[in-house]
C-alpha cells in the first residue's frame, strides 16, 4: 500500500533494545523507512541507539527495565519525533494490549496483532479456551490461580503431579516453575509470580500437567487484514535450559510429512478462530510416547528464533510485518500468491551465544568486551546487539550477546557449519556459553534427534569441557602487572647497590693540530 508512490510509513519507532531493535531497523531501512530508537540511561552505550536515524532517552527517574515498559514515555517520544508506526520487537511491551490501545489512541499504527487478539491469545489461560473451541488438543490445566492457597492445593491435586506453573502473560520461560509435589507448591507459585510480575508487570499464572518426555514444537503464522492466513512451517525448540530456548531448528528433522501437515493445520485453526493478523507463533508440546500434539500457547509477536524460518523459506518476517501493517495482502507482503507456493529449502539452526558461565550455574557475566571476533563464511548469519570490541555488557538486561544462524542443505551439514562458526568466535572480557553449546552440538543424543525438553537438565556430561585458555590475553595482563607493580618474588627485598660509575678515558681535544713532519 502506498500514497502517491511513497511508503505509507515514513518513520518507525522501535520500542525495544538490543539485537531485535537492530533487526527491525535493518528491515525498515531496506524498505525506505526512517527509524527511531529509544534508550534508558543505563543503556546509553547500546548499539541500537546508534543504528537508528534518531534516538531519544526515555524513563528519566525510572529503572533500566521500567523505562522500556513505560507506555506514556514511548508514546511521548513517538509523537514528538513524528513516528507514524511503532514496532514492539519481542518481550517488554510486545504482548501488552494496553500498549496497542495507547498507540491507536495517539493515531500511531502498532505493527503487530490487534489488542483484541492479544487479549484472546496473549493471556495463556484465555488462549486455552480459544484452542478448545477450535478443536485443538490441550494439556489438562487449571484456570488462572487466585490467592487462596488451599484452593490452589485442591486444584493441583485434581490435575495431578508433576505440574508446571506458567505465567498467563509473556514468554521466554519467565514465571515458569516445575512442581513435583505438594510440598513445593506454595514456594514455587510465589517464586513464579514474583518473576512474572518483574518481567511482564503481571504475576497471573496457572498450573498445567507436565508431560515428562516432551518435544517443543512451534508453527510460524502470518495473517493479513484481508482474511488471509499462511503458515511458514514449524520450528523445533526442544533444547532448553530452565524453559529458555538454547538451540532452535527449522524444519524439525524428526517429523514425518504427515506430522508436519498435522501440526501446521492445528496452528491454522487457532489463527482462523481469532482472525489473526500480522506475525505470531503457535506453540505445542509433542508427547514422544503417544506422538500427540498439545497446544500450549500463542506468542502474538515476532520470536527470537524467527531467523531459522526466514532462512528456510526465504521470507523476511519483519518486513512482512511492516507491509501487513501498511495494509498489504499476504501475497504482497511475502511474494507468494498462496500457501502452496511456500516451500522449504535446506535446514537451519540457531544458537544463542550468551554472556553466561555454564560452569558456574550459568550466572550472567558483565563488563567490557576487551576483544570480539565473530564468525563468517557461507551460510552463517549473525544477529547481535552490543557485540563489538569495547562494548559494555551491563547487568540490567538479558544476557544474549549474539544469535548465530547456520543454513545448509541437510541437518548434518548445518550442525557442522554451526560448530565451525562457533569455534571461530573469540570473545574476551566476559564469560560466554560458546564452549557449552559446541559440546551440546556434538552430543550423540542431539545428533540422533532423541533429545527432550529435559536434555540439558539430565545430561551432566554436557558440562564436561575445558574453557579456552586465552594465553595471549593472560600474557599481556602478566606483562602489564609486572611493569606497573613489579615482580611478586622481589616484593620487600632491598634494592641492589648502585654500581660505580664507569669512567671513560678522556677524549682528545678536537682543536689540536696533528704533529708536523720535517722530513
Amino acid at each position: 500500500m502506498t500514497r502517491r508512490g511513497e511508503p505509507m510509513f515514513k518513520k518507525i519507532l522501535v520500542a525495544n533494545r538490543g539485537e531485535i531493535a537492530i533487526r527491525v531497523m535493518r528491515a525498515a531501512n531496506e524498505l525506505g523507512k526512517k527509524t527511531v530508537a529509544v534508550y534508558a540511561e543505563e543503556d546509553k552505550l547500546g548499539l541500537h541507539r546508534f543504528k537508528a536515524d534518531e534516538a531519544y532517552r526515555i524513563g528519566e527517574g525510572l529503572g533500566p527495565v521500567a523505562a522500556y515498559l513505560s507506555i506514556p514515555e514511548i508514546i511521548r517520544v513517538a509523537r514528538e519525533c513524528g513516528a507514524d508506526a511503532i514496532h514492539p520487537g519481542y518481550g517488554l511491551l510486545s504482548e501488552n494490549p494496553d500498549f496497542v490501545d495507547a498507540c491507536h489512541a495517539a493515531g500511531i499504527t502498532f505493527i503487530g496483532p490487534s489488542a483484541d487478539t492479544m487479549r484472546a491469545l496473549g493471556d495463556k489461560a484465555s488462549a486455552r479456551r480459544v484452542a478448545i473451541g477450535a478443536g485443538v488438543p490441550v494439556i489438562p490445566a487449571t484456570e488462572v490461580l487466585g490467592d487462596d492457597f488451599d484452593a490452589i492445593r485442591t486444584e493441583a491435586a485434581e490435575i495431578g503431579y508433576p505440574l508446571m506453573l506458567k505465567a498467563s502473560w509473556g514468554g521466554g520461560g519467565r514465571g515458569m516453575r516445575p512442581i513435583n509435589s505438594a510440598d513445593e507448591l506454595a514456594e514455587k507459585v510465589r517464586e513464579g509470580r514474583r518473576e512474572a510480575e518483574a518481567a511482564f508487570g503481571n504475576g497471573e499464572g496457572y498450573l498445567e500437567k507436565m508431560i515428562l518426555r516432551a518435544r517443543h514444537v512451534e508453527v510460524q503464522l502470518l495473517g493479513d487484514s484481508h482474511g488471509g492466513l499462511y503458515h511458514l512451517f514449524e520450528r523445533d525448540c526442544t533444547v532448553q535450559r530452565r524453559n529458555q530456548k538454547v538451540v532452535e531448528r527449522a524444519p524439525r528433522p524428526y517429523l514425518t510429512d504427515e506430522q508436519r501437515a498435522e501440526v501446521c493445520g492445528l496452528a491454522l485453526k487457532i489463527g482462523q478462530a481469532v482472525g489473526y493478523q500480522n506475525a505470531g507463533t503457535v506453540e505445542f508440546l509433542m508427547d514422544m510416547d503417544s506422538q500427540q500434539f498439545y497446544f500450549i500457547e500463542v506468542n502474538p509477536r515476532v520470536q527470537v528464533e524467527h531467523t531459522v524460518t526466514e532462512e528456510v523459506t526465504g521470507i523476511d518476517i519483519v518486513q512482512a510485518q511492516i507491509r501487513i501493517a501498511e495494509g498489504a495482502t499476504l501475497a504482497q507482503a511475502t511474494g507468494h500468491a498462496s500457501q502452496s507456493d511456500i516451500t522449504l529449502s535446506g535446514h537451519a539452526l540457531q544458537c544463542r551465544v550468551t554472556t553466561e558461565d555454564p560452569l558456574n550455574n550459568f550466572i550472567p557475566d558483565y563488563g567490557r568486551l576487551t576483544a570480539y571476533r565473530s564468525a563468517t563464511g557461507m551460510g552463517i548469519r549473525l544477529d547481535g546487539g552490543t557485540a563489538y570490541a569495547g562494548g559494555v555488557i551491563t547487568r540490567y538486561y538479558d544476557s544474549l550477546l549474539v544469535k548465530v544462524t547456520a543454513w545448509a542443505q541437510t541437518p548434518e551439514q548445518a550442525i557442522k557449519r554451526m560448530d565451525r562458526a562457533l569455534r571461530e568466535f573469540r570473545v574476551r572480557g566476559v564469560s560466554t556459553n560458546i564452549d557449552f553449546v559446541i559440546n551440546l552440538l556434538k552430543h550423540p543424543t542431539f545428533l540422533d534427534d532423541t533429545y527432550t525438553t529435559k536434555f540439558i537438565d539430565t545430561t551432566p556430561d554436557l558440562f564436561q569441557f575445558r574453557k579456552r585458555r586465552d594465553r595471549a590475553t593472560k600474557l599481556l595482563i602478566y606483562i602489564a602487572d609486572i611493569t606497573v607493580n613489579g615482580h611478586p618474588e622481589t616484593a620487600g627485598r632491598p634494592l641492589p647497590r648502585p654500581r660505580r660509575a664507569f669512567r671513560s678515558p678522556p677524549r682528545p681535544a678536537r682543536n689540536r693540530r696533528p704533529a708536523r713532519c720535517n722530513c
